[in-house]
């Protein structure tokens, strides 16, 4: 939902998509899919025998589900295209298209790693450990560490349409890529986001 957004957004205001082809399909791949793979390895909670059973007729979208799934495409999208913003009229434009695109790709590949952490639990994370489970960590910082390489090494960036972007620009990128965290825990305080078990009846 999120790249969706960002690029029909981007398209109905720039007339410039944010990501290309090779960027969107390496984020699907690496930043989204290694993690998505370590979650399945996620521990049974702890209070899974507090949690009421599901009813057969339960649609997949029960509980807010749909809601939530919008709200959060809408967080990717927005700060996908504030990122993408900032880079192309960084100092005036200096950066032009190549650089929004730099940093819109920097942004939607680290905030998804990041998010990851997000969907271990409707717990918050705090409560239930940031790193306990290791397949997670594991696919978190191999997909970081890819990803910076495609950014930082010149002709493998050059592949993917990327550019090398000023120090600010990256501190800004990955400030921006952990915005997530934070949103996600005060949807799950709030009652955005809630535990099942408080769901019976």
């Amino acid at each position: 939902i999120g790249e969706v957004l960002t690029v029909l957004a981007a398209l109905l205001i720039w007339h410039q998509s944010p990501l290309l082809c090779m960027q969107m399909l390496w984020i699907n791949l690496v930043t989204a899919g290694l993690p998505a793979i370590a979650l399945g390895r996620e521990a049974v909670e702890n209070d899974v025998m507090e949690q009421a059973p599901r009813p057969k007729s339960e649609g997949i979208f029960a509980h807010r589900l749909g809601l939530q799934v919008i709200l959060q495409g809408l967080m990717f999208g927005a700060l996908t295209l504030g990122a993408f913003y900032l880079g192309y009229h960084w100092q005036g434009g200096a950066l032009g298209i190549d650089g929004g695109r730099t940093m819109a790709f920097i942004v939607l590949a680290l905030s998804q790693v990041f998010h990851s952490f997000n969907m271990r639990s409707r717990h918050s994370l705090f409560k239930i450990g940031v790193f306990t489970n290791k397949y997670l960590n594991g696919a978190a910082l191999l997909a970081i560490g890819l990803t910076i390489a495609v950014a930082l090494i010149p002709p493998v960036a050059a592949a993917f349409g990327l550019i090398h972007l000023p120090v600010a620009l990256y501190l800004i990128a990955v400030g921006l890529s952990l915005v997530p965290i934070p949103m996600l825990e005060l949807a799950k305080a709030t009652g955005v986001v809630k535990h099942e078990k408080y769901l019976r009846k």
